[in-house]
C-alpha cells in the first residue's frame, strides 16, 4: 500500500466503523459490505466490483494490527480528512513533497518549501531521503520600504531613489561560511544531503542533519565576519519607478526587486509602502481630483465665468449658472489623477459662496436695497412647518 493511500483514504469511512471499532466490529462489517458488493451478486455491474475492491483493500489494511497501527500513526501525523493534503501531487508515488502542495518550487519560497527544511523527504518509501535543500535555487527575500511623494508626484507617478538592505551571501567568504583560504567539508553524517533518516516502522522519517544543520556542508574554520553562517547585510540603492495615481498608504509591488535569489535562483519583490503629502488646495476622490472655489453672492446669485485652478498647469474657465448654490459641484473633464488604462479622471469643483467681512457704503446701501426688494419672502416658513409636523 502506498503511502499516497495511507493519507488520502479513510479506510474506517470505507467500512462504515469508527476509528475505536474492535477488530471483531471491523471483521462484521467487512463481511456485510462484501457480501453486498461481491461480484458474483454483481455480475457485469462495474461500479460495485470496484466497492467491493476498496472495501477489501481497507480490510487488508485495518484487520492487520501492525498496518492498522501504521495507518493511524501516518494520519494522525497530519490530521484525519486530509483530502487533497494527503495527495502526491500529479498523482505521483514515492516522496511526499510539500513544496508542490504549498506552492513552493524551485526557486520560489513557498510555505512548502519551509516544511520541506523541516521534514525533508518524509514518508519516502524504504528510507530513500530527499536531496539536500541547501544545493536547490532559492527565491530572493522579499523587502519592504517607504517613500514620500509630493500631491503632484502622486498623481502622476515618479521615480524614486530608495536604499535597500536586505540579506545576501557573505562577501568576505563568497557564502560558503568557511574562513578565507579554507573550504568546507562534505558532512559524514549526511553524505552531503543535509538530511538524516529515522526509520519507524515501514516509513522512513527525514529530518535535516543535526551535525550540519540541514547544509549537507561542515565548516571546521568559520567566517570571522558571519560566524560561518554565510549570510551578510547587503545595501544597494535602486531607482524605482512608482506608478501614476497611487493613494496615501498604498501598497506598490515592484516585481524582482528585492533580495537577490540563493544558487540561481531569481530575485524576491520590493513592495513600497507611500506616504502622499497633502496639497493645500487640491484633494483626492478615487481618480479625481478635488478642489473649493470661492465665489462672491452676485456671481451664484447672477451667473458667471469664473477661472479655476489645475494641478498641471494654466487655469481653466468655468461658467456657473446664475442661482448657483453654495456647495454645488462642476465636473472638470480629464483634470485628474491618472487611471489604470491610461485615462485621466476628472477635477470636481465645489463652489462656496462667500460672505464679505466688511462693506463699504456703496454695497451696504445695495444690499439694503436688495432686502428690501425681497421683504416677505420667508425661506424658512416651510422649514419650520415640517418640524412641527414631526
Amino acid at each position: 500500500m502506498s503511502t499516497k493511500d495511507y493519507l488520502e483514504k479513510d479506510y474506517y469511512a470505507v467500512l462504515g466503523v469508527p476509528k475505536t471499532a474492535s477488530a471483531d466490529e471491523i471483521k462484521k462489517a467487512y463481511r456485510k459490505l462484501a457480501r453486498k458488493y461481491h461480484p458474483d451478486a454483481n455480475k457485469g455491474n462495474t461500479e460495485t466490483e470496484e466497492k467491493f475492491k476498496e472495501v477489501s483493500e481497507a480490510y487488508d489494511v485495518l484487520s492487520d494490527t501492525k498496518r492498522r497501527k501504521e495507518y493511524d500513526e501516518a494520519r494522525t501525523l497530519f490530521g484525519s480528512g486530509l483530502g487533497n493534503f494527503g495527495r502526491a501531487p500529479g498523482g505521483s508515488r514515492g516522496g511526499f513533497d510539500f513544496g508542490d502542495l504549498f506552492g513552493g518550487t524551485a526557486g520560489h519560497t513557498g510555505a512548502g518549501d519551509r516544511i520541506n527544511d523541516l521534514f525533508g523527504g518524509l514518508f519516502n518509501r524504504g528510507g530513500s531521503q530527499r536531496p539536500s535543500s541547501a544545493g536547490r535555487a532559492r527565491r530572493g527575500q522579499d523587502i519592504e520600504s517607504e517613500v514620500t511623494l509630493s500631491f503632484a508626484e502622486a498623481v502622476d507617478g515618479a521615480t524614486v531613489s530608495l536604499r535597500l538592505t536586505s540579506s545576501a551571501a557573505c562577501a568576505a567568504c563568497a557564502g560558503t561560511g568557511a574562513k578565507a583560504g579554507t573550504t568546507p567539508r562534505v558532512c559524514p553524517t549526511c553524505e552531503g544531503t543535509g538530511a538524516a533518516s529515522r526509520n519507524l516502522g515501514n516509513f522512513a522519517f527525514s529530518e535535516p542533519c543535526r551535525d550540519c544543520r540541514g547544509r549537507g556542508l561542515l565548516v571546521d574554520d568559520p567566517c570571522p565576519v558571519c560566524d560561518g553562517s554565510g549570510r551578510g547585510k547587503s545595501t544597494r540603492n535602486i531607482q524605482a519607478r512608482v506608478p501614476a495615481g497611487v493613494s496615501d498608504g498604498q501598497r506598490v509591488k515592484l516585481k524582482g526587486k528585492g533580495a537577490p535569489g540563493e544558487n540561481g535562483g531569481p530575485a524576491g519583490d520590493l513592495y513600497v509602502v507611500v506616504h502622499v503629502q497633502p496639497h493645500p488646495v487640491f484633494g483626492r476622490s478615487g481618480e479625481n481630483l478635488t478642489v473649493a472655489v470661492p465665489v462672491t453672492f452676485p456671481e451664484a446669485a447672477l451667473g458667471a465665468e469664473i477661472k479655476v485652478p489645475t494641478l498641471r498647469g494654466m487655469p481653466v474657465t468655468l461658467r456657473i449658472p446664475e442661482g448657483t448654490p453654495n456647495g454645488r459641484t462642476f465636473r472638470v473633464r480629464g483634470r485628474g489623477a491618472a487611471r489604470k488604462d491610461g485615462t485621466k479622471g476628472d477635477l470636481l469643483v465645489s463652489i462656496q459662496v462667500t460672505v464679505p467681512e466688511r462693506l463699504d457704503d456703496k454695497a451696504r446701501a445695495a444690499l439694503e436695497q436688495f432686502r428690501d426688494a425681497t421683504e416677505g419672502v420667508d425661506l424658512r416658513e416651510e422649514l419650520i412647518k415640517q418640524a412641527r409636523s414631526e
